[in-house]
């Protein structure tokens, strides 16, 4: 036994293992590295036979609108990279990014022989994407790259990286559920591990789980944060507290991140962190503040770092924060069940929009079904611009010749447009099942 210590011991240990990946590569050889995910279906990125281990998620995505007839030919086009990057300024084509895709899909895992998901999520907001809204920043289970030019963007393309471990026994299999009504492009990598030996009966498997309050049920939303008639109310059992995670079972928490759209004006913390450990009546842990919660203090700041910190800060946006705290080396443990709970402002007198992703490992079976809220209800509330009234001019003979070529080559630029988008999600569906079976190649390669 090795007697080297500390956070990357693993690298100095040989081990017996074989790497495999799950991927959205070309599998004809060409360079459409990517899937079409079909709007309203579900496919499988892959499965895996175990004994193994997930090591590590990437991906990437895009979804577009499609709003006017491109001068490209729709056709040839369809083999270019799907990264337009001419302006919809310059004529030549206008798709615009679906705002909200992020929550219109989810990502879903299920381990072994269990017929309910072990993980259940946003796709966005899994990997860390609050509100639809992607925001730099690095820590140690969970990256998010996105350009410059696209931030302050919903719906804008990034790329994504999840470190969590996921260990497996039987199988692993993973899956997008896409909600919307457009399909939107994926690139991915799945890395994992085979082993030849089965894993400890003792194994924590990875799970996650995404809840929303919208809005919490405050008692004094038109009270300010702060003042005496707030701060002298009593709350010792966590009553009507906002709850990250209820479970059964015996496992850890490692931690979630916490998106909050705030109303009052005022300030949405304070509320205290409660901890009930198995069963409890009151909670083991019981924190100072929601900012204290997140490792910042006097509010939140702009900052990203290993365990906590903020991905979008609410002065950035229209009123809403994105802050994300990992308990890697101090996992809340439970040997029968946990809940995870805030105040929504001191004793839950703010009536905010609040939305969690929980992380946190267990032995299987999942103690609870989980759950999520169907897609209407995860939408992310943003300000909405009133409408207005168009007054069409009179038309010349030019202006209405030019309207009529328009929608004659729209006419025929949409349908041809959309038979590609079938080709691709036809090509998703075909390397779905090509990936399950070079897992399964791989694995019978290694036992």
């Amino acid at each position: 036994m090795s007697k080297v210590s500390g956070l990357f011991q693993d690298l100095t240990t040989i081990k017996k293992a074989r790497n495999g990946r799950l991927a959205s590569w070309d599998q004809r050889g060409k360079n459409q590295d990517y899937w079409e995910i079909p709007a309203r279906e579900s496919i499988v990125l892959g499965e895996v036979e175990g004994p193994g281990c997930i090591t590590h998620i990437w991906m990437t995505s895009s979804c577009r609108k499609v709003k006017a007839p491109s001068i490209l030919d729709p056709v040839s086009n369809a083999s270019a990279a799907p990264v337009m990057e001419i302006h919809p300024a310059l004529g030549v084509i206008w798709d615009d990014y679906d705002p909200f895709y992020y929550r219109k899909a989810l990502i879903k895992i299920t381990w072994d022989d269990q017929d309910t998901p072990s993980v259940l999520a946003p796709f966005g907001d899994f990997f860390c994407i609050g509100n639809c809204y992607p925001g730099n920043f690095s820590s140690l289970p969970f990256n998010v790259s996105l350009k410059p030019e696209e931030s302050g963007r919903y719906g804008a393309p990034c790329s994504v990286s999840c470190y969590f471990p996921m260990p497996f026994n039987k199988r692993a299999k993973i899956e997008i559920v896409n909600e919307n009504e457009l399909p939107f492009i994926l690139y991915f990598n799945i890395d994992y591990e085979m082993y030849k030996e089965p894993l400890d009966e003792n194994t924590a498997y990875f799970h996650s789980s995404w809840r929303r309050e919208n809005p919490c049920d405050g008692w004094g939303p038109d009270i300010q944060t702060n003042s005496p008639e707030v701060n002298n109310v009593t709350n010792l059992k966590g009553d009507g507290n906002y709850t990250v995670l209820d479970v059964n079972g015996t496992g850890h928490y490692v931690g979630c991140n916490l998106t909050v759209k705030h109303y009052q004006g005022s300030w949405w913390g304070e509320g205290n962190d409660m901890f009930f450990i198995d069963g409890e009546e009151y909670p083991s842990l019981n924190g100072t503040g929601t900012e204290d919660y997140f490792n910042h203090a006097w509010g939140m700041q702009r900052n990203a770092f290993p365990f906590f910190g903020t991905i979008v800060h609410e002065g950035d946006t229209d009123g809403f924060q994105v802050s994300y705290r990992f308990h890697i080396t101090d996992p809340v443990r439970f040997e029968k069940s946990l809940r995870v709970t805030i105040e929504h402002g001191h004793a839950n007198h703010l009536s905010d929009d609040w939305s969690s992703t929980a992380y946190w490992y267990q032995t299987l079976p999942t103690g609870k079904k989980i759950t999520i809220l169907p897609m209407e209800e995860r939408l992310p509330n943003v300000p909405v611009l009133p409408g207005r009234k168009q007054r069409t001019p009179e038309l010349t003979e030019e202006m209405k010749a030019a309207r009529e070529t328009w929608n004659k080559r729209w006419e025929e630029y949409s349908p041809a447009r959309q038979e590609q988008f079938r080709i691709k999600e036809n090509k998703a569906r075909r390397e779905s099942k090509l990936n399950t079976e070079f897992a399964k190649k791989l694995r019978d390669e290694y036992k």
